[in-house]
Formats: structure tokens, C-alpha cells, sequence
């Protein structure tokens, strides 16, 4: 039965790096192919949405396919959008909570790359390996840190901004005014999954409340029906929002401990005001 499969997928991938590496030289778009079937009606609206709007807001939980879309489309607009020239990839580079990688060295690029491995891997899925590769090493395929974004403008691009719900607000607005002359953004990112200190200062949340009813803007929320990365991830959600649910109303009911060396300095300090 493995076999059989495989021996399916090697059928289909019908682009060979040789092939690709002739039609760069050729023509200005690169020429590779696209395939995809969508799972639910969803994901349709998502690749929908990227290519009518100039900017497509989408949250939703994990496995729902998100990302894997929003490099399709980009692959897409690349290759059919006689605007699009190139692919912006932006992402949070906060990481898990408790779970500090420390100091990173390298160049730029290299301190990006356990960042964006999803999206390089996602890009490989649809593409392949060597023309992935082909992309990135060409700056068809850019990276660019928050960090760097601000006093530039990204023109003729399909900008790909992942993993919002751990952008602040204040760097969102940054990221979204850097959008130039026939250009496209994608923000992605899951509410249940922020890991900055501040949870209410989330870009997503903001996003998705404000922009809602805006002309030329997308938004796009999946929901648990439509996961299809492993059935199980429907069953592990919605325990693990009832423990977070769980433990939201202990810390509502929660006390307040009163210091006590605080109270007695401000009890001191009130007969001080007095006779003064």
C-alpha cells in the first residue's frame, strides 16, 4: 500500500528543477506547478479572499491550514499576478512560554531560519525542495524581521505576516503601513495560542474586531470543524480551552494579598499628610 503511494506522488510531480531552471531563462515569471484540492468550503474563501483583497485577515486553530494556503496563493500570485514579483515572509519571533532559545549567531538570515521553517516547509510541500531553495537564494522568497520593517515600503510582493496573535499592536500598524504599490498582505495567526506577556495587547484580536467591515480587507476564521491536519487536534482543543477557561475564573475568585510592609507605610504616610 506504501508503495502504491508513492509511486502516485512521483506521477504527479510532473516539475523537475531542470525544467524550472530552463523557464527562468526564458521568461520573467518562474513556471512551476500548482495543484491543490481544498478540504472544506473555508479554505476555498481564504485563497479567495488573498487574491481579490489586498489585505486577508485569518485566525483559527492549529492544523486548519492556514499557512499552507497562504503560500499557495502567494505561489500563485507570484506566477499568474503580473504585478507580484516576489514573496515577503514576516513572523513573530517570540517564542514558546518558558522555552528561551538565547542568543542566536549568524547572519541575519540564519538567526531567521528556525522562524520560518514552517513556511519552508510548507513552500517544499507545494513546489519542492530545489525550487524552494531556488527561490530563497534568488530573493524571490524574503525574509524580513519586524524589527526591520520600519521606513521601508514593499512594493509589487504578496507579504505573508504569520503567528499575529504575538505582534503588539503598536508593531501591526507598523507592518501594515509598509504595504506599497500593488502589493498583497496575509496575516495569520490562532487567539488560543499567544505567548507575549501582555495577552490584550494582541494584534489578531484587534485585527479581526476592527477590520471586519473594511473595503478591500478579508477576514477569514476557521474553526474546530475545519482542522485537517490529524483528527485528534479536535479532540486535544477543546479540552485544553476548558483548562484555560478553568483556570481563568480561579484567578478571578482569587484573593488579593495585601502586603502588609505597604499597608503600614501608607498608614504612616496618611499622619503625615495630616499634620502637614
Amino acid at each position: 500500500m506504501a508503495k502504491k503511494t508513492q509511486t502516485t506522488r512521483s506521477k504527479k510531480q510532473t516539475t523537475t528543477y531542470a525544467d524550472f531552471n530552463q523557464d527562468l531563462e526564458t521568461k520573467s515569471k518562474p513556471n512551476f506547478k500548482l495543484d491543490i484540492k481544498y478540504k472544506n468550503e473555508t479554505q476555498k474563501r481564504l485563497t479567495e479572499s488573498i487574491h481579490k483583497n489586498d489585505l486577508t485577515i485569518c485566525s483559527g486553530p492549529p492544523g486548519s491550514g492556514k499557512t499552507f494556503l497562504a503560500c499557495y496563493q502567494a505561489l500563485h500570485e507570484l506566477k499568474h499576478n503580473k504585478f507580484i514579483d516576489k514573496i515577503v515572509l514576516v513572523k513573530s519571533v517570540t517564542t514558546l512560554k518558558d522555552e528561551e532559545i538565547g542568543f542566536l549567531k549568524g547572519t541575519m538570515e540564519e538567526k531567521m531560519e528556525p522562524f520560518i521553517y514552517s513556511f519552508v516547509k510548507n513552500f517544499e510541500k507545494i513546489i519542492g525542495r530545489d525550487i524552494t531553495n531556488y527561490l530563497m537564494e534568488d530573493k524571490i522568497i524574503e525574509v524580513i524581521p519586524i524589527a526591520y520593517m520600519r521606513g521601508i515600503n514593499i512594493d509589487n510582493a504578496v507579504v505573508i505576516i504569520d503567528e499575529c496573535q504575538n505582534i503588539t499592536i503598536e508593531n501591526i500598524r507598523t507592518i501594515l503601513s509598509r504595504i506599497g504599490e500593488n502589493s498583497k498582505m496575509v496575516l495569520l495567526g490562532d487567539l488560543k495560542q499567544i505567548d507575549q506577556k501582555n495577552k490584550s495587547n494582541t494584534a489578531l484580536k484587534f485585527l479581526v474586531e476592527n477590520f471586519y467591515a473594511v473595503d478591500y480587507v478579508g477576514v477569514i476564521e476557521f474553526t474546530l470543524d475545519d482542522i485537517v491536519r490529524h483528527p485528534l487536534i479536535k479532540v486535544i482543543e477543546p479540552i485544553f480551552d476548558m483548562e484555560m477557561e478553568r483556570q481563568n475564573e480561579v484567578r478571578k475568585t482569587k484573593p488579593v494579598k495585601i502586603n502588609p510592609i505597604k499597608e503600614e507605610k501608607s498608614f504612616f504616610s496618611k499622619i503625615f499628610n495630616f499634620f502637614n
